[in-house]
């Protein structure tokens, strides 16, 4: 049965042809693929040509611009009718003589021979039911042109439409989502792909030849723009000839006009007339030249006129030549996009024929995996029934095994209490032989207890002849015995006032040092002296003292501090608490500590006891002259402090600032040697000079390079770099204003620093030239020691690692103790943290937190906002303890502005916010009660040299969460790290400066917090009892001390 053909049309930008749909913009790609079966194809074109009016001398074909209608998807043609779809083409439409074209690819006979091949084919491999051979048609057409120009359609001629249907439908459904496909419709699919394939690599050879006949038109056109531009220039030729003719016309016009005038004032009339007849035919035969000449120029201008309206549409038909190419750019996208088609079928077509093996070999195993499934199920129903059985028996065995046992034991509680009876009768035995024994011993004790009395009173009588001794040799040692119950401001005063007097050129060197050892021994002689005297005169005074001269030398340490930073009246950080502490530490140990810092304007005077200037000045060399200084004394803490003012017209330390000014280096470089000026010119001779940081680092080359040749050669010193992150580095050259050689200095192996030849290194010098190299902890000690931590110096710390230690700093504990500190509502200890749960409620209630729970776990944050302590972890924390459910108070400020800004967005938009206060500024009294009130502290610093934040902390019972690094790591020990004792565990530690570590760690603590109260009670009371004092560390460094000064009194007796 033979059955209509089915038409297939290809638009710009799409595919139509029954059920099959593809899109230009799919990410598809498919190639042609060659078959043996080639179905019948029928082409028709009627072309239209039309000639320009005036041209006449070629013909030229107008392409419209609206030749190729642009689709921008597919139209499913399955349901249209093939009768009132299929475009049919004119073959006789051709104009003024133009013949037809009629191109067939075989007789309608041969055509028909074909299809019904083809459809029998069709039918034996696709096993098409009876009832489907009605198929309708679908027909759609290549329009490439809608104007009268040209017009090619391609209708290709295969089996219905219906054999397209199944493309767009096409799914293999696999087994292996439980679902079932039918062997059969998956080769009818494959089939219909393969046709589809065919249809479209057909319409892609018309297409092809249509293109190429786009490209013979246009070179015409191109041909004809060319000739019609020389005709353009022609013309524009001969407008310019015209012109000029013009303008001879109106010339000639004008003399005429003048010979008429010239005429009328004559008055020769006859004469006149016979001129007038001879001009009037000049004028004649001018007109006649005039008149041609406009008659041409007339149709010059219409010539003209005519030209540019061809030229106009030439440039319109330009404009469709462009649009052409445009379109034929698309066509040749869309041939791409048809091959990337065709190759996606091809590659469907073997996927589809591999599922098809896959799935008949997978009907076969699952088959057999049913059987066995069936087996394996029995087998498993025998066992149940075996294991049941099993289970039965082991019931029973059970059972009788209790009732042996119980008759196990009813027989050896026979067998006890048949033995018991018997070895009660032995035991009886013995007991009377014991008696026995017992009542001879007694006898034997009697009698020594009586020789022990007469020894007991013997010895008795000599203890009080010992005490008696005793009693005449403390009497006789008394005077000598140092006082206790006197400050140690007492004492300071007296050594302020003794060096007062030696400035003052009131006594001599050797009254001053053996008065001044006397007062530093805290001789009661001198104490009772001077308080007897305290109210007379100082001429009385002196005497008295000059008087007690007669002590022994002392063999204890007078050790002098020189440093830019003093607790608490001249603080920035933590340098001017280590200062404060180890001599206050240093002094209790019962040596001679004297401290040498500059007297700033901006300092705490309030902090400073008796502030006085001396009567004297210290002149001191710099920038190569000699400027004065002025001393001033006073007490601070305990302890005796000389103030530095230079009278220098650059006032280096009247700026309103400790630091931060341009020129720090020459400020401090001039306190530096000022500062030893001081003591050479009182005469001291101290055993140890401690310098601290770079700011006083020049101490050591000063020392050895100038001042031992002046006499000031008794001591050994101490450098202590508190962060390696300032070296306070300069041009070479600032070196020689304090009067060092920078061509000695300035060399590799001394102060010349590692980024430049022109740059020195204060803290490298002070390494250099130090006895005794200190920092702040022993981790931190290691760190410094690699290139990333030494920042630079690492290779000069490891060439002097024998003389560089870690030493870890302790607090203050008379200033930090919970028990006495003034600044909280309630004072608290170990025994008693009712206080601290009442200071959290006051602090709670200062920053108008919420108070609703009074166990919501409340974390605390002291710090300077600076990358080192980590202010990215630190934003992190805040935002964690608020999901976590708690409260977080951060204070402290930043000196980098950026930082600063970030922090003052976060407290604005924190600021009525009932679990989370940001104070960014530094606030002493505010400190001491969030010490006091938090639960958790964190430390979350990337390095950390050594830290007091977290002693601080566990002294007043808050809990660390700190990174491991530097000090962090040697005096917080992780809760849950079974590798440390359980007595040292004190915190929550994590070692990667991160985000999910830190929030890490801090979970940690909330559930300890929260789920362990009674432990985490007992961890709070155990960190309370630490005792982070100076103490030790003080030990430490008088053992630095006294083995250096031994060493050098070594060296000096060989």
């Amino acid at each position: 049965m033979a059955t209509k053909p089915s038409s297939f049309s290809i638009s710009h930008g799409c595919w139509r042809g029954g059920n099959l749909s593809y899109n230009h913009s799919s990410n598809v790609h498919l190639f042609p693929k060659p078959s043996p079966r080639l179905l019948p194809t029928a082409c028709k074109m009627r072309q239209k040509n039309s000639l320009s009016s005036q041209q006449k001398r070629q013909q030229a074909k107008k392409v419209s611009p609206e030749q190729l209608p642009m689709n921008e998807g597919f139209t499913d043609t399955a349901d249209f009718d093939s009768s009132s779809d299929q475009r049919t083409l004119n073959e006789n439409s051709m104009v003024n003589g133009d013949e037809g074209i009629e191109v067939r690819s075989g007789t309608e006979d041969t055509s028909s021979y074909k299809e019904i091949q083809i459809e029998e084919v069709l039918q034996e491999n696709d096993e098409i039911p009876k009832g489907n051979t009605d198929r309708r048609g679908s027909s759609s057409s290549l329009q490439e042109s809608t104007s009268t120009n040209e017009v090619v359609s391609v209708t290709v001629e295969s089996t219905n439409a219906a054999d397209f249907d199944g493309l767009s439908n096409l799914e293999i459904e696999t087994a292996h989502n439980g679902e079932h496909v039918q062997l059969g419709d998956l080769i009818g699919m494959m089939k219909k792909a393969d046709r589809n394939i065919l249809l479209l690599n057909q319409a892609r050879i018309h297409a092809l030849k249509n293109l190429d006949k786009i490209l013979s038109e246009k070179e015409a056109l191109q041909g004809l723009i060319n000739i019609l531009e020389t005709r353009l220039e022609e013309t524009d030729a001969q407008i310019k000839v015209a012109t000029q003719d013009t303008v001879h016309l109106d010339l000639l016009e004008g003399q005429l006009e003048k010979l008429k005038y010239g005429l009328s004032e004559r008055g020769a009339i006859k004469a006149g007339e016979d001129d007038i007849n001879y001009n009037n035919s000049i004028m004649n035969k001018d007109d006649s030249s005039f008149h041609s000449v406009s008659k041409e120029l007339t149709l010059l201008r219409k010539e003209n006129i005519s030209l540019k309206d061809d030229i106009r549409v030439l440039i319109e038909e330009l404009n469709n030549v462009k649009e052409l190419d445009k379109r034929i750019l698309a066509l040749e996208d869309e041939r791409f996009s048809l091959e990337a088609v065709v190759k996606n079928l091809e590659s469907r077509l073997v996927a589809a024929q591999d599922d098809v093996a896959k799935l008949s070999h997978l009907k076969f195993e699952c088959k057999d995996l049913w059987a066995k499934v069936g087996n394996l199920q029995e087998l498993l129903d025998k066992a149940t029934k075996q294991a049941d059985e099993a289970i039965s028996v082991l019931k029973q065995n059970y059972e009788l095994r209790k009732k042996v046992d119980r008759l196990e034991e009813s027989l050896e509680e026979a067998k006890v209490y048949r033995l018991s009876s018997e070895k009660a009768q032995q035991y009886n035995d013995l007991l009377q032989q014991k008696l026995k024994l017992l009542e001879e011993r007694l006898e034997k004790s009697d009698e020594d207890i009586h020789s022990h009395l007469q020894s007991y009173q013997e010895s008795v009588k000599e203890f009080h002849d010992i005490i008696n001794n005793l009693k005449e040799d403390r009497k006789r040692k008394a005077l000598d015995e140092p006082v206790d119950d006197m400050p140690w401001e007492f004492w300071s005063r007296l050594l302020l006032m003794i060096d007062g007097w030696l400035l003052e050129k009131k006594i001599s060197s050797h009254d001053a040092k053996l008065l001044g050892e006397m007062a530093w021994k805290r001789d009661g002689r001198i104490c009772d002296a001077y308080l007897a005297c305290k109210n007379n005169n100082e001429s009385e005074v002196l005497a008295t003292f000059l008087g007690l001269i007669s002590s022994p030398t002392s063999k204890r340490l007078h050790i002098i501090h020189i440093a830019a930073e003093m607790a608490p009246v001249a603080k920035v950080g933590g340098l001017g608490d280590v200062v404060s502490g180890l001599s206050k530490a240093l002094q209790k140990k019962g040596h001679l500590v004297e401290i040498v810092i500059p007297k700033y304007d901006c300092m705490q005077y309030d902090r400073v006891r008796d502030l006085r200037a001396l009567d004297v000045v210290v002149e001191s060399y710099f920038d190569g002259q000699l400027f004065k200084n002025k001393i001033w004394v006073g007490i601070v803490e305990g302890l005796p402090v000389y103030f530095i003012e230079p009278q220098h017209p650059a006032k280096f330390f009247w700026r309103g600032q400790f630091y931060g000014e341009r020129d720090d280096f020459k400020r401090f470089s001039y306190f530096s040697r000022a500062a030893l000026e001081l003591l050479l010119q009182a005469g001291k001779k101290p055993d140890i000079i401690h310098c601290h940081d770079w700011q006083t680092a020049f101490v050591a080359p000063l020392y050895w390079d100038i001042y031992t040749a002046k006499g000031l050669n008794s001591a050994r010193i101490c450098f202590t770099c508190h962060n390696f992150e300032y070296q306070g580095t300069t041009h070479a050259s600032e070196l020689a204003s304090c009067g060092l050689d920078v061509s000695q200095l300035n060399r590799p192996d001394r102060m010349q620093d590692h980024s430049s030849h022109e740059r020195v290194n204060p803290v490298k010098g002070a390494v250099v030239f130090s006895n005794i190299v200190t920092t702040v902890s022993p981790t931190y000690a290691q760190e410094v020691r690699t290139a990333e931590g030494g920042r630079g110096l690492h290779k000069t710390l490891n060439a002097y690692s024998k003389k560089f230690i870690g030493v870890l700093n302790g607090i203050d504990t008379d200033a930090w103790d919970p028990s006495t500190d003034s600044f909280l509502k309630v004072q608290f200890n170990f025994d008693d943290l009712q206080g601290k749960k009442e200071n959290k409620a006051d602090l709670r209630k200062h920053l108008k937190l919420s108070s609703a729970d009074p166990m919501q776990p409340l974390v605390g944050c002291i710090t300077r906002l600076v990358p080192q302590k980590g202010v990215h972890l630190i934003r992190h924390a805040i935002y964690r303890t608020m999901e976590l459910g708690g409260q977080f108070v951060l204070l402290g400020s930043s000196p980098v502005e950026h930082i600063q800004r970030e922090f003052e967005g976060i407290a604005k938009h924190f600021e009525n916010h009932p679990q989370i206060r940001l104070i960014l500024k530094y606030d002493e009294a505010l400190s001491h009660s969030i010490y006091a009130a938090s639960d958790m502290f964190i430390i979350p610093s990337v390095f950390e040299p050594c830290g007091l934040t977290q002693m601080i902390a566990m002294r007043y019972g808050a809990v660390p969460i700190a990174r491991k690094t530097g000090g962090l790591n040697d005096s917080v020990f992780d809760v849950d790290d079974d590798t440390i004792p359980l007595q040292f565990r004190n915190g929550f530690t994590f070692l990667t400066p991160d985000e999910q570590s830190a929030g890490s760690a801090i979970e940690r603590a909330f559930n300890h917090y929260t789920k362990n109260s009674e432990s985490w009670q007992q961890l709070v009371q155990r960190n309370m009892k630490i005792d982070f004092s100076w103490d030790s560390s003080a030990s430490q460094y008088i053992e630095l001390y006294e083995k250096s000064v031994a060493r050098a009194k070594a060296s000096k007796m060989a």
